[in-house]
């Protein structure tokens, strides 16, 4: 796993291997990003990064100028992994948080202006993400949230729904407000 493009571009990231995680491949992250290359200026979003596992987005987030990243995880040794590659790596921008999800999506009060998930693709209600996410107010106007969930399963329709693009086993969903 390594960090595509930025200031960090090339850097190997070496989580330990028995985290309970599935990563982005590089090839899925490299196609999204140089989408988002194109969309996005980095270096004025407040993003936040669901279901984080290693940090692997939230680090390409980072090495991109992100202003301000808040990475959530259920899983301790995730959040653990996170802050310290981070501080290594001197990154102040990422935040990494021990939350349930769904809990931090109910009781957050903060918007941001590009939310990413990548839940374990067999939770239940993954295909309700993006209406919990939207109803919820998490994404500010003109925000963009992408949902990663593989290509064999579908998501609920939304009215925000923009398209989806099939990188093999993975598919990422984009939604706007």
């Amino acid at each position: 796993m390594r960090i595509i493009g930025g200031q960090y571009g090339g850097i190997r990231l070496h989580p330990p291997t028995n985290l309970p995680v599935r990563p982005t491949t590089d090839i899925a992250k490299e196609a999204l990003f140089n989408i988002l290359q194109n969309r996005l200026d980095f270096d004025q979003l407040n993003c936040l990064d669901l279901f984080a596992g290693t940090g692997n987005i939230s680090f390409e987030l980072a090495s991109r100028y992100a202003h301000a990243v808040e990475s959530i995880d259920l899983h301790f040794k995730c959040v653990q992994y996170i802050t310290e590659t981070a501080k290594k790596m001197n990154i102040s921008t990422i935040n990494a948080k021990k939350a349930d999800v769904f809990k931090y999506i109910q009781n957050s009060k903060t918007k941001f202006d590009f939310i990413f998930a990548d839940p374990p693709y067999d939770i239940p209600k993954l295909p309700q993400l993006a209406h919990l996410i939207l109803e919820n107010e998490l994404l500010n106007k003109g925000g963009l949230l992408i949902i990663e969930h593989p290509s064999t399963r579908e998501m609920d329709p939304h009215p925000n729904f923009v398209e989806k693009r099939k990188y093999g086993y993975s598919s990422f969903s984009f939604y706007t407000c």
